[in-house]
């Protein structure tokens, strides 16, 4: 037990449980990230290179500026419709009291529904939405200008 004094075996204690502490804080950040970001990441870059290829004319090999701004801005706001429930759901459990949910995610979905039903799960979409389309859409904008700068400048890599 910590008594204060400054031993050796009082320090280390402190530090492990410091270290713990951590290490646990970080794997419940990923376990309850995972099933958010996994699909929502699907979603996002599968939404933008279907629309890429889709919206590509037949005879250029690129998108135009602003076909690019809309085919990023689409796959953000798909992205966060996936998103956005379990995102709900992880939010509720990190602003909860300490055991507010020992079942984790389950016990949160169960009460959304018993109180606020379906519509708890989308609480906040809109602003989500409106930031997702312009954030996005600058995103890939950014990542289409890069790489072509990066072709020109390294072609042969």
């Amino acid at each position: 037990m910590f008594t204060g004094s400054s031993s050796q075996e009082d320090k280390t204690i402190v530090f492990l449980y410091i270290t713990l502490s951590v290490a646990a804080s970080v794997i419940l950040g990923v376990c309850m990230l995972f099933p958010i970001d996994v699909p929502a990441s699907g979603m996002y870059f599968m939404t933008y290179e279907c629309l890429k290829r889709a919206m590509t004319p037949a005879d250029s090999t690129s998108l135009s500026p602003l076909r690019t701004l809309l085919a990023g801005g689409v796959a953000g706001v798909l992205n966060w419709a996936v998103a956005i429930p379990a995102d709900v759901m992880k939010s509720r459990i990190q602003t909860a009291p300490e055991n507010a949910y020992p079942r984790g995610v389950r016990d949160v979905f169960k009460q959304m529904m018993k109180e606020e039903g379906p519509r708890a799960l989308f609480k906040g979409v809109a602003p989500v939405m409106l930031r997702a389309f312009p954030a996005n859409a600058a995103c890939f904008m950014g990542y289409e200008v890069a790489l072509k700068f990066l072709n020109y400048a390294a072609p042969n890599l």
